[in-house]
């Protein structure tokens, strides 16, 4: 048999398989015909609408670093504007002997090295303090002599605008400044006659660098040009300064500052995009121009050397299509072979059917494997659960989660869905505190319910959550009409085993019923909010979500806010055994007033945020004090009311106690509670830090001092705040006037406006009227 024979041979036992068939006409299709269709969309479409969305990409670009480096430039201002504002910067500094008070020179200098340093963009950093004796701080101390420098710097103190870009030519000529770019910005702030100046010098390589974004491409640049229409920074190269040259003078001519267009220079397409950046004093534009012909002339060599490749690739596809359709067809025929015995390999039939031929005799192993799953069952059904609750499974539709629920042996057609939760209560009283038996209990809990359960219902699953709570899972038909009935009777077994088993208290919450599978989460969230409901006492309780009246949802809430006042001044005062008593006072009034768990659980949580308000107050970081727990989820995981107390007063009010014996002078913090409780009584009066020192029985420094170290801020701060606390309420809840509120918190009018206006940011009448519009 010669070679040609035993290729025919082979071509023909190939071709007689329908599954080689089919793969070869599949991979001859998939490999020729994208490839041409590809190769003239590309030539016919891509040459234009790549031109267009570069430029589309170009503008777009630009707009977004355009006002990326605007919120620069306004955050180098804002940072400007709150520096000059520096109580540093006085009037003082006009009187100051900077050589012999080398101390407060210091000082300044610090600050303006802090400046430079708190933006990229700044270079250098001057204080121009014009005194008795015109002085510089760049940051170190030079004193003018020159008569028209010293001019220069003056005429910063006579522009109309406190802060500007836009400097006097006298400036600009007499200084250094004379090719850069400044900010500067009278002192202080915002006055009528300032007498200094800071000037901020900016870092040109820096600013190029940045506006540099504003070229898409690296063979671009871009220009920055000042309102009179001259060169601020340009970053061309050598090669482009005659078109810098034209778009300078296109600039002068074109009124409207903001457009794009496209300019064709020296054989290259160039898109040009302009904007301005609106400074203070100023008005800047800046020009970008990027060339595009580099990245479209490719585009079109691309798309015809496509085309040449994809007509070869129709020729060469046969042979490519032969070979693939060959190596897909090996694994088949090896998978039959393995499959089959040698007389029936010869039988020319579809392989796939050999194949599913000898999978049913692989039945047997199949039931099993079933025999060993079931075995898992519940443990899956659990796990299916969880994951439903977690949301895992919720791209899943309805009908796909019921299969997979008969899948593991439920019957869920026709049936109803419910849930019933059980939370033993009483540990405290039974003296079982050890938090080691939590899961012991819980776990007996868990099959006493188990075994009281299968008794009444044929389909349901225990859920052991470890936490002193398990739930029930049931499944019931829907034509069970006693189905309240036979959950109230569930739930009474269980709970009278458990009093009588365990010596525990029980509180059993049944959820509402449902027929869908994906609402078995909203089961879940229901009773996790409805078991909240319970009465918060050492009780049995049974409790029907779907009788929970509404008026539970709305009962008022009844807070103590007294006794918080009582509590925290205990904890200030480090005395445990009293916060230790007013607590339980605490308590006794949530449970009189509302003894729902969810009142008293969210009374309870108010109350540990504002210790920890004190705590935080006082300068000490909770997470420190109390190792990183979560204090939050540990509280809310606390049911029994003795818990509580003793966990708010062992694991919380006690180390912060201790924390502040060991680390804090409480004769001090003493002191400053005293002064205090003077200030608020006496703030409309004419209080000083030397009056209340004398009424402490101490000195005006040691109180100071102490004011910083306890409360962490200055004593005036703090007598300003309790004022214009007082004089917030007054104007929001009372008709009086604003020089009788200014009076009645201790203020003259005048004063009291500005002072007003300074902390709150708003005068006392507009901020009286906002609030009224807003209630």
């Amino acid at each position: 048999m010669n070679f040609w024979t035993k290729i025919r041979n082979w071509i023909d036992n190939r071709w007689s398989s329908k599954y080689f068939r089919k793969s070869f006409l599949m991979i001859l299709f998939i490999t020729s015909i994208p490839g041409i269709v590809s190769a003239i969309g590309i030539y016919t479409f891509g040459l234009y609408s790549t031109e267009e969305e570069l430029r589309k990409i170009h503008v777009e670009e630009i707009n977004d670093r355009a006002q990326n480096i605007d919120d620069q430039f306004t955050y180098l201002e804002e940072s400007l504007s709150y520096w000059a504002f520096e109580p540093i910067f006085n009037s003082q500094l006009t009187n100051m002997d900077y050589v012999s008070e080398f101390q407060k020179t210091r000082d300044l200098k610090q600050k303006l090295l802090i400046l430079q340093g708190s933006h990229p963009l700044i270079d250098e950093v001057e204080l121009f303090v014009n005194g008795r004796d015109p002085i510089l701080l760049s940051p170190y101390l030079s004193f003018i002599k020159d008569h028209n420098m010293e001019d220069a710097y003056q005429s910063l103190l006579l522009g109309s605008q406190n802060v500007t870009w836009d400097q006097e030519e006298q400036f600009i000529e007499n200084t250094k400044y004379t090719n850069d770019i400044v900010l500067t910005h009278q002192i202080p702030g915002v006055v009528n006659h300032p007498f200094g100046a800071i000037i901020v010098k900016i870092d040109k390589q820096k600013l190029a660098s940045l506006i540099e974004t504003l070229t898409p491409y690296s063979d671009g640049f871009t220009m920055l040009f000042n309102q009179d229409n001259e060169v601020l920074l340009s970053t061309a190269e050598s090669n482009h300064e005659d078109l810098a040259n034209v778009l300078s003078n296109e600039l002068n001519k074109n009124q409207n500052k903001s457009s794009s267009f496209q300019l064709d220079w020296e054989n290259e397409t160039f898109s040009v995009s302009s904007g301005q950046f609106d400074r203070i004093g100023s008005t800047w534009t800046y020009v970008s121009a990027a060339p595009i012909t580099a990245i479209t002339s490719p585009i079109v060599t691309i798309s015809k050397v496509i085309m040449v490749a994809s007509l070869s690739i129709l020729i060469l596809a046969f042979l490519m299509t032969w070979f693939a359709s060959n190596r897909l067809y090996k694994p088949v025929r090896n998978l039959v072979n393995s499959l089959t015995t040698p007389d029936k390999q010869k039988v020319k039939t579809d392989e796939f059917k050999q194949i599913h031929e000898q999978f049913h005799a692989l039945t047997d192993e199949r039931r099993h494997l079933e025999e060993r799953l079931s075995e898992q069952i519940p443990q899956l059904r659990q796990n299916f659960l969880v994951q439903l609750t977690k949301g895992y499974l919720y791209d899943y539709s309805e009908n796909a989660l019921k299969q997979r629920m008969e899948k593991y042996g439920w019957s869920v057609k026709d049936h109803t869905f419910v849930l019933l939760d059980i939370q033993l209560t009483g540990m405290y009283d039974a003296d079982k505190v050890n938090e080691e038996d939590d899961s012991l209990l819980t776990f007996a809990m868990a099959n006493i319910a188990e075994d009281i359960t299968k008794e009444q219902f044929q389909q349901y699953t225990i859920l052991n959550n470890y936490d002193l709570s398990a739930g029930i899972f049931l499944i019931v038909p829907n034509n069970k009409e006693s189905l309240p009935t036979s959950l109230h009777k569930l739930a009474e077994n269980i709970t009278e085993a458990i009093n009588k088993v365990l010596a525990l208290k029980v509180t059993i919450t049944i959820s509402s019923k449902t027929e869908q599978v994906k609402q078995i989460s909203h089961l879940f969230e229901e009773i996790g909010r409805g078991k909240r409901y319970r009465e918060f006492e050492n009780q049995n309780q049974i409790i029907h979500l779907n009788e929970l009246q509404e008026r539970e949802y709305k009962k008022k809430l009844y807070y103590p806010f007294e006794l918080e006042k009582e509590i925290i001044q205990c904890i200030r005062r480090g005395r445990t055994n009293e916060t230790e008593a007013f607590i339980r006072q605490f308590f006794n009034y949530l449970v009189e007033n509302g003894n729902k768990e969810l009142n008293v659980q969210a009374s309870i949580m108010q109350l540990y945020s504002t210790i920890q308000h004190e705590i935080l107050h006082s300068g000490i970081d909770p997470t420190v004090l109390y190792n990183g727990r979560n204090m939050y989820e540990e509280l809310a995981q606390i049911r029994e009311r003795e818990w509580i107390v003793r966990w708010l007063v062992d694991k919380v009010i006690q180390p912060y106690v201790d924390f502040v014996e060991n680390n804090m002078n409480i004769e001090m913090k003493h002191l400053v509670d005293e002064v205090t409780l003077y200030i608020h009584e006496n703030y409309m009066e004419d209080i000083s830090l030397e009056i209340c020192a004398d009424q402490a029985d101490t000195t005006a420094y040691t109180l100071s001092k102490a004011f910083k170290k306890v409360l962490g801020i200055n004593f005036i701060d703090y007598l300003t705040r309790i004022r214009l606390d007082q004089a917030k309420e007054l104007l929001m809840n009372s008709n009086l006037k604003i020089n009788e509120i200014a009076e009645s918190v201790g203020y003259r009018h005048s004063y009291f406006n500005r002072i007003f206006k300074k902390h709150v940011g708003v005068p006392p009448s507009q901020y009286r009227k906002i609030k009224s519009n807003s209630s």
